[in-house]
């Protein structure tokens, strides 16, 4: 069983400030973990010390039910994919693969039958006899990884494999390293700055900041219901909106003025919002249409000049200023406007989520649904959690 633990883990540099704080964090058997956030948020430092490759400044990490934290890399049975493939480049693609087992002293035969099977797995047969600088930046990415999976290890680590690859191989990449995964069904801990890559990579994502995580649970999870502003400003493309908005109340009845605009805000989810408090609004582009005159009695609605016009294929991603603020909204590319065409853009009520300015927690989160509670009640939690 290759599960990992990791209690109270720690990281810290010379007596310095943690690039690490004490977090909680349990990856179950066969589980593809992504750790996902912006460069300097801890996922790296994490990864090198599940692997070995950094030493622990606090708390335990476990890999199978056994504590490893003064366990040598070697001794982990755990494999590593890193982001500059890092190949012999003396050597053939057959004798990369094989370098590890022939460490090992593996038989030649069980050598020679494994090195084929990973092959035919990556679609490497044809390249086995190649040296790395006659391939491509992809086929040198599959090499790397048909070297780290010839070991049959417990954990399979990934580095950043992908940032390297134009966005073709990107998206190539990513399929092969989902088909492996079901088919092999090996713990994995995959990091990331991409969060394409890791919402449509994972099983779970766990999304850090500052060394701590800020959310973890499904992609659907953390696409729905982000609990920060930080968490939905970094899941989703294109971008989430953002208003600065105040809230405003007359008996029972919730609203948010949002420059020009006031906005009723009907629901349970909104029943806790105080008068007069800072918030920010948000809501996805691909949900933001542009007004045919339809809309419903709940539906909200801004009125603005088009500034940009975006071409994406079959969407395109029209900009609107709106009283001084700008509203994007993802709109079927066969209908579009034309700049400075005043236009009316709406969305519905219960695609809206309200944050507060000063903590920046969402504040519309409905706390009796599901999907939420189930979101919180994973077994990720983190200590000090924005």
């Amino acid at each position: 069983m290759a599960n990992i633990v990791c209690k109270g883990l720690t990281k810290h540099y010379d007596g310095g400030p943690p690039v690490l704080h004490p977090l909680d964090l349990q990856i179950d058997d066969g589980e593809f973990v992504v750790l996902l956030g912006p460069s300097g948020c801890g996922k790296s430092t994490m990864l090198r010390m599940i692997a070995g490759l950094e030493g622990i400044s606090g708390g335990n990490l476990s890999i199978g039910n056994a504590v490893v934290n003064d366990v040598p890399a070697r001794e982990r049975n755990v494999a590593m994919v890193f982001q500059n493939y890092a190949l012999y480049p003396h050597m053939s693609v057959y004798d990369n693969i094989a370098f590890g087992l022939r460490r090992l002293k593996t038989p030649r035969q069980e050598i020679d039958r494994r090195v084929r099977e990973v092959a035919s797995m990556l679609n490497l047969d044809a390249l086995l006899d190649r040296k790395p600088r006659a391939m491509s930046g992809g086929q040198q990415q599959r090499a790397a990884i048909a070297r780290a999976m010839i070991k049959t290890p417990d954990v399979f680590l990934f580095d950043e494999p992908l940032s390297n690859l134009d966005a073709k191989l990107r998206a190539q990449l990513r399929t092969d390293i989902k088909r492996l995964h079901q088919r092999l069904q090996t713990t994995t801990v995959y990091v990331t700055h991409d969060q394409l890559e890791a919402m449509t990579l994972a099983d779970r994502v766990i999304l850090m900041r500052g060394g701590r995580i800020e959310q973890a649970g499904t992609p659907s999870e953390l696409y729905h219901y982000p609990r920060t502003l930080f968490a939905a400003g970094f899941i989703g493309t294109p971008a989430m909106n953002f208003l600065p908005g105040v809230i405003e109340r007359l008996a029972d009845a919730v609203s948010v003025r949002v420059s020009a605009e006031a906005w009723t805000l009907a629901g349970s989810r909104f029943s806790t919002l105080r008068a007069g408090q800072s918030v920010k609004v948000a809501v996805r582009p691909n949900y933001v249409r542009i007004s045919d005159g339809t809309g419903s009695a709940d539906t909200l609605k801004m009125r603005g000049s088009v500034e940009l016009v975006e071409m994406l294929g079959a969407d395109a991603l029209v900009t609107v200023v709106c009283s001084g603020e700008r509203v994007a909204a993802l709109v079927p590319s066969n209908s579009l406007p034309h700049v400075e065409a005043n236009v009316t853009l709406e969305f519905h009520s219960r695609d809206l989520h309200v944050f507060d300015a000063q903590t920046e927690e969402n504040l519309s989160l409905a706390r009796g649904d599901e999907t939420v509670r189930v979101g919180v009640e994973r077994t990720i939690s983190a200590v000090g959690t924005h």
